[in-house]
């Protein structure tokens, strides 16, 4: 579903009835909400997200108006993208993890702000409390540290003699040095050796993989990061040349080659926000909404690289997982 820069603005019609006395019914109030998306479009991610928001009553070329604004995975244009929804005087700022939202909430303090999925939103200043949020923003909180243990876990459960783990950092990333001791952390909990790279650039990628497999790694796990995510099928190509398996944040790293992800529920994170917009567009305040956390998480495994790999899948991971790529 591309939206980007469609504007449907709806004009109201007279509806007459069977009798003289019949009067015009009023015409629909169009809303307009504005979204701000640090990477690219996904058509198939959008439409999953707007079925949730019609099924409330708002339907786009109805009663609303999608402003969309992707960055295309260029942080620094997400404060002008904030700014330009500011000046559309839309009624709502949807965001994409934690820079949009931070772009966003340095732009208005007027407009309500709604995180579709934000990592610790507390530490990251952008709301007071989960309970009592304050402020215009709310919304979606991703419980990073959580996952990332629950993910480690799955590790050593796979690879239960594995010492030594890989991890790609990106200096550049500013959420890296928190979450590289995070990832730190859980990995010595479990008994493993973290191998940090660090990665400056693209074109240091596939030696950073390599440099990895010849400390000795067994696995490869990644750090968050917009390079990374970019280049997702040259890292997972790379991990599969030097046969290591890796444990990833989403599902489209699987999809590029990956063994395993561990995420939130997309499916849940749409009715989330939708309850957001449907909440907020019938004149709740974002300071009284508290923000949400998952209840719920996707476990997708890829056979087809566990079988490149040599590695046979536990049969109680297997039941767990939510989807299978054969």
């Amino acid at each position: 579903m591309n939206r980007r820069g469609a504007l449907a603005m709806l004009s109201g019609s007279l509806v007459l009835g069977g009798t003289l006395g019949a009067r015009a019914q009023p015409a629909t109030k169009v809303r307009r909400i504005g979204m701000l998306f640090p990477g690219d479009n996904s058509p198939s991610e959008e439409i999953s997200l707007w079925a949730a928001v019609r099924a409330l009553g708002w339907s786009e070329g109805h009663n609303l108006v999608i402003e969309n604004r992707y960055a295309r995975f260029k942080p620094e244009l997400l404060r002008s993208y904030a700014e330009e929804l500011v000046r559309l005087n839309v009624e709502i700022i949807g965001t994409t993890g934690n820079d949009a939202t931070v772009a966003a909430k340095n732009a208005t303090t007027r407009i309500p702000i709604i995180m579709a999925l934000a990592v610790e939103p507390i530490g990251a200043g952008l709301v007071a409390s989960l309970a009592r949020p304050g402020g215009n923003v709310t919304g979606f909180s991703h419980p990073y540290v959580e996952l990332d243990a629950k993910r480690m876990a799955l590790l050593r459960e796979l690879l239960p003699t594995a010492q030594r783990i890989g991890v790609l950092a990106d200096p550049s990333n500013r959420h890296t040095k928190v979450m590289r001791e995070d990832r730190e952390r859980a990995l010595r909990s479990l008994g493993m050796e973290p191998i940090v790279v660090e990665i400056a650039a693209d074109s240091e990628l596939e030696n950073a993989v390599a440099e990895v497999a010849r400390r000795g790694a067994r696995a490869l796990t990644i750090l968050g990061s917009y390079m990374f995510y970019v280049n997702r099928v040259l890292i997972m190509r790379a991990a599969l040349r030097h046969a290591l398996p890796t444990i990833v944040s989403s599902s489209e790293y699987v999809e590029a080659g990956g063994l395993l992800s561990l995420s939130h529920d997309s499916a849940e994170n749409d009715r989330i926000f939708a309850y957001f917009v449907d909440k907020i567009l019938r004149g709740a305040k974002p300071a009284d909404l508290p923000v949400q956390q998952p209840s719920r998480f996707w476990l997708l495994i890829n056979l087809k690289t566990a079988k490149a790999l040599g590695l046979t899948i536990p049969q109680s991971m297997l039941l767990r997982a939510n989807e299978v790529i054969q």
